[in-house]
């Protein structure tokens, strides 16, 4: 349980959010499919929260990720879950509302 919070409330993941999403970031929409299919930031994947662990593949060669959910809450357990299987290179985004504003047109 502290390692979701830490990962919702931790500034130094996003210092740089804007920065890190335009330079070709993997984003990661870990909502469920059917809210995916409702709305979407342009270029991310949609891996809900329950599937990460069995596509820890997609993950592996990834130079940046950032995860995204509807509050922030999913998508720090996606951070804790990825960095229990190595894989630290990951940046909690909060909304995909957020993201999406973030991205260059």
């Amino acid at each position: 349980m502290f390692e979701i919070l830490k990962n919702m409330f931790s500034n130094k993941r996003n210092n740089n959010l804007s920065e890190i999403v335009n330079d070709g970031a993997f984003l990661v929409d870990v909502r469920s499919s059917l809210e995916f299919s409702s709305g979407k930031v342009k270029g991310s994947v949609n891996i809900p929260v329950d599937q990460i662990q069995n596509q820890l593949a997609k993950f592996k060669s990834k130079k940046n990720i950032v995860v995204f959910c509807r509050s922030g809450a999913r998508s720090s357990q996606a951070i804790a879950i990825l960095e229990r299987n190595g894989i630290t290179n990951v940046t909690n985004g909060g909304t995909w509302k957020n993201v999406g504003s973030l991205l260059v047109k």
